[in-house]
């Protein structure tokens, strides 16, 4: 066992886990921050999505000891002052089915926002193909991301 520091959701944490425990079990079993999933655990599915630094990263598959010092934000960050226009596109598109994955799925699009702030439909297909949807809500998603960028309107 390892000390650890974290910075998740602008809140420093000192834990004392394995280096290579995956980040996505420190989070939810060490901090309650259950709305990242499991879904692989091989970092295929995006389910586990988080942000470090900015960036959309797997983490199932990313040791804690590579984000140690890091600002990392989870979904339960992301809307911690109000829901984000992003998250207001998403219940206005009533994107969630199933919901197991929305999580990831927005994380991932937050991040594309980010980056591009007025997405195309192919910077959308790639920044989201690595985000698996099982009920298919791939239209809906695209919708979202478009409404968001656009300031809600439609």
């Amino acid at each position: 066992m390892s000390a650890i520091t974290l910075r998740v959701n602008g809140a420093e944490h000192r834990l004392d886990v394995e280096p290579q425990t995956p980040l996505l079990w420190v989070l939810r079993d060490s901090l309650n921050l259950t709305g990242t999933k499991y879904g692989c655990g091989a970092g295929l599915c995006g389910a586990c999505t988080v942000h470090v630094e900015g960036t959309a990263v797997r983490s199932c598959s990313t040791p804690v000891s590579q984000v140690a010092g890091k600002q990392i934000v989870t979904i339960e960050g992301l809307g911690q002052n109000g829901l984000q226009a992003l998250q207001q596109a998403w219940i206005a598109e009533e994107v969630p089915q199933c919901g197991y994955c929305q999580s990831g799925q927005i994380m991932a699009a937050a991040a594309l926002l980010a980056k591009a702030p007025n997405p195309s439909d192919d910077d959308i297909t790639k920044a989201m193909s690595g985000n698996l949807c099982r009920c298919g809500t791939y239209d809906r998603i695209r919708r979202a991301i478009h409404r968001a960028a656009s300031g809600g309107a439609r």
